[in-house]
């Protein structure tokens, strides 16, 4: 039986055949707010690359992503195993896969196939560069469209020249894009009463998270580069030092500019010319940082954080990441939750980052076991438990 007795998508009927990171980020949130996802995975020894990324399954990472699904084994390269992946088909709302583009019309599982099977049925396809053009079969990974994305080059300062990002921007943002296109497509659904192909990928989605760089490019031809922990468009907006560590600081606009001026008993920066526009305070932002430096640097991160604040200046501590799971807000918006094994050890995970009043995500299971509710799902689609042994026999599950 499904893991969620009542939700906001308890209705639904996912089926997960992705991997590594963003076709599991997308499932999740399905998974989290109720649907009932079954994750497909091949048996043991079918797929020589399939351990990769799931080795460690009682890992903090494939946990995280693999929460409250049920677990299904099924051997595709089997016509059985491609059988049972059709009759799923017929009672399932969305398909979720990340495949090369090619291996969807080899398998069955390209949308017109589908949709024959179940016309109301949404296919979700993760790919690295797109489903067709000139890049379509390249593998993608995060690194390689954070470069390919324009991140990198964005990323550091012109000393470092190019730096990934601490995680995976690319993989995340494509798996959150996919949900939500997921979930329009439902939507639209109540309307029409069909299904549809929903697809995006990895260098679209990096692109479009570089939101106002990007913007600023294509409309007013700046070309973004590197500014270390600097804002590029404004300032005072940076990380400085305190006496005991770093902090960030964040001013934008002239009022926000005038207090930081007053909290500081540097009033004479207010009718200094080379600070009185942001586009000045931007243009001389090393003259600026110098002049702020010291003056930081005569208290704590606290007292700067809390003086600042205080004056509605945002200002917050550099947290490394065992501090930001101390932090007391952090605490009171329950980021972590737990979740429990089927041997009984409790698994700390991220909540959802979204809240709904009357419906909200929960953390109902840890990641399955593999293959942890075969039968139960074999049994669902009406096989016999000596249908099972035999497909079990076979390889086919």
């Amino acid at each position: 039986m499904p893991i969620f007795s009542q939700s906001a998508l308890t209705n639904l009927r996912v089926l997960d055949l992705s991997r590594v990171r963003a076709g599991p980020t997308c499932v999740r949130m399905l998974a989290d707010f109720g649907a009932d996802v079954i994750r497909i995975e091949p048996p043991p020894g079918v797929d020589p690359n399939d351990g990769m990324f799931a080795d460690y399954r009682k890992g903090g990472d494939f946990q995280n992503l693999n929460r409250n699904k049920r677990g299904l084994t099924l051997n595709l390269k089997t016509s059985q195993g491609i059988d049972i992946l059709h009759r799923l088909v017929k009672t399932s709302d969305v398909v979720v896969e990340n495949w090369r583009p090619d291996v969807k019309a080899r398998l069955g599982m390209d949308y017109e196939t589908l949709s024959a099977l179940n016309p109301r049925v949404i296919l979700a396809s993760i790919s690295g560069f797109g489903q067709d053009g000139p890049y379509a079969k390249r593998p993608g990974f995060d690194q390689i469209v954070q470069g390919m994305g324009g991140l990198m080059s964005l990323t550091g300062t012109q000393e470092t020249g190019p730096l990934r990002a601490g995680i995976a921007v690319a993989d995340s943002s494509t798996g959150l894009y996919a949900a939500i296109g997921i979930l329009v497509a439902l939507l639209e659904r109540e309307h029409s009463g069909k299904g549809q192909w929903v697809h995006t990928n990895l260098l679209h989605s990096q692109i479009a998270m570089l939101d106002f760089q990007a913007a600023r490019y294509l409309v007013e031809g700046d070309v973004p580069e590197p500014a270390g922990n600097n804002h590029p468009t404004a300032a005072p907006m940076g990380s400085y030092r305190a006496a005991d560590g770093a902090f960030n600081l964040g001013v934008s606009g002239a009022g926000q500019w005038e207090a930081l001026c007053r909290v500081l008993g540097r009033t004479e920066w207010l009718t200094d010319p080379r600070f009185e526009s942001n586009r000045a305070r931007v243009f001389n932002r090393t003259e600026l940082n110098a002049a702020l430096q010291p003056v930081f640097e005569t208290d704590t991160v606290d007292h700067w954080v809390t003086l600042l604040n205080d004056a509605s200046i945002p200002a917050g501590p550099i947290y490394s990441v065992p501090q930001l799971f101390e932090d007391k807000q952090v605490k009171h918006l329950r980021v972590v939750q737990k979740a429990t094994t089927v041997d009984g050890d409790a698994v700390p995970m991220i909540a959802q980052p979204v809240t709904l009043a009357r419906t909200p995500a929960q953390i109902v299971s840890a990641a399955p076991e593999l293959g942890e509710h075969t039968d139960a799902i074999l049994s669902e689609l009406g096989f016999s438990p000596n249908a099972i042994a035999a497909l079990r026999s076979a390889n086919v599950v």
